[in-house]
Parts: C-alpha cells; sequence; structure tokens
C-alpha cells in the first residue's frame, strides 16, 4: 500500500458532525452546506492507508459507526442509505490511555480491539533525550529551508539546554 494513498484527519480537531461528513462522506443536500456529493476520506484512501490522529477524542456514536466501517469495510455517507466498499489500512495514534478509557466505559472495547492490533508506544520526549538533536536538526533544515536561510548548527550550549529541559509538550514543544 505504499504507493498509495496516505490520508489523514485529526479526530480531535472536528465536532461530530463534520468529523462524521469527513471520514465517510456526505450526498447533496444531506445538511446545509452539502452542495454536492462527496467521498469520505475514508473512501479517498482506497486501498492506501488512513491515519485517524487522536482517536481517542471520537465521540461515543462516532465510535460506533467507526467501528462498524472497520467491521464491515463499508461506509454509509451522511444523507444516504447505501454503503459503498473501502479497502484501507488503518493506523491510529492518541495521547490518551485507550486501555484505561475502556476500562473506565468512555472509549468502546470493541473498537479498541480493532485497532490495537499492533501497538507501538512511543515513549514522551523527555524519555528519549538522545532523540534531541536529531529532532532538533530534522526541524532546523525544514524551518531554514522554508525561510530561505542557510543555518547549519546549533550552538553547544544550547543544545546542551534543550536535552536539560523535559518537555511536557513533548516532540511539539520542540518544534515550537
Amino acid at each position: 500500500r505504499r504507493e498509495l494513498p496516505f490520508v489523514s484527519i485529526n479526530c480531535g480537531a472536528l465536532p461530530d458532525e463534520l468529523l462524521e461528513s469527513e471520514l465517510f462522506g456526505h450526498m447533496k443536500g444531506s445538511f446545509t452546506g452539502a452542495i454536492r456529493d462527496q467521498d469520505g476520506l475514508m473512501k479517498v484512501a482506497e486501498r492506501g492507508s488512513f491515519f485517524l490522529d487522536e482517536v481517542g477524542e471520537t465521540s461515543p456514536a462516532t465510535q460506533v459507526k467507526l467501528l462498524r466501517a472497520l467491521s464491515t469495510g463499508r461506509v454509509t455517507r451522511l444523507g444516504s442509505e447505501d454503503s459503498v466498499a473501502v479497502d484501507v489500512r488503518i493506523v491510529s495514534a492518541t495521547n490518551r490511555p485507550l486501555q484505561t478509557m475502556v476500562e473506565a466505559g468512555s472509549f468502546r472495547a470493541d473498537l479498541y480491539y480493532r485497532l490495537a492490533v499492533v501497538r507501538l508506544r512511543l515513549p514522551p520526549l523527555r524519555e528519549r533525550p538522545e532523540d534531541i538533536p536529531l529532532l532538533v536538526e530534522h526541524f532546523l533544515e525544514k524551518y531554514a529551508r522554508d525561510a530561505g536561510k542557510r543555518i547549519t548548527r546549533v550552538d553547544k550550549q544550547a543544545m546542551e539546554a534543550l536535552a536539560q529541559h523535559g518537555w511536557p509538550g513533548n516532540v511539539r514543544e520542540l518544534e515550537n
């Protein structure tokens, strides 16, 4: 699937109705502003990969619909009674403890087990300070290129200060 589409969505950034429309698509007239039929992102990613970022933020209603799509391999657009087949590899991420949420009843166990086939735990940056120089170099190159600047290194004292910081905001804090 690596040569096929990679599509992503931040589940925590959208209200339920918009998230559902983005995931599964909608039919013209199904809500105010739906001026044409539109495929959802799961269909757009057909045969490729679909990344559900912040999946722990989804509401119980959206979890049910997502579980149905994953279980059946079919999605139903908003405003339609017909479903369409989708073939996507699902990758998900969250900063929330899904297993704890399952135990508390705020995340569906059946959806959790559908998503947790292969689990990778990426420790917070404070637990892997050896990654800080690599990340700093990456961000330095990226933002220097974007700004049209030629910056090739970070001062040794600055790098030491970065390595000593606790990074409660993780990699996003470092990038900012």
